[in-house]
Parts: structure tokens; sequence; C-alpha cells
């Protein structure tokens, strides 16, 4: 059975800094309007959705836009 984690904030951070986040707490990015080749270290996430601190099960999906 999967346990319920918070959702981290990570509006502000890179997509590579959100990936790693993510990860460690057992959830997945989706980039909303992700473009081939884009630079995952310099592009910086503005909005996600749910929202931090909202409570999800492990191993759901994180939408960001950039």
């Amino acid at each position: 059975m999967k346990k319920e984690v918070e959702v981290p904030n990570i509006e502000g951070k890179t997509l590579k800094e959100a990936e790693k986040i993510l990860k460690e707490n057992n959830l997945k990015l989706i980039i909303s309007n992700e473009q081939e080749g884009m630079d995952k270290e310099n592009t910086t996430v503005k909005i996600q959705t749910p929202k931090a601190s909202i409570k999800v099960k492990e191993e759901s999906n994180v939408y960001v836009d950039w």
C-alpha cells in the first residue's frame, strides 16, 4: 500500500533540482510544456500542481510549467 507524502515546494528551482527533490520524495516530475533539448539546468519551475505541502500518494505525478 502506498503511503502519503507531502509535496515539496519546487517553484523557483531548476528542472534538474526539481526532478532530484521529487525523486527523493518518491514523486514523478512531469513537465507540461517540455521541449526536445531543453536546458534543465537553467530552466526554472514557475508553477507546480499539486501545490507544496499537499499530501499525495507515493509515485504521484507533479506537473510543472516553466
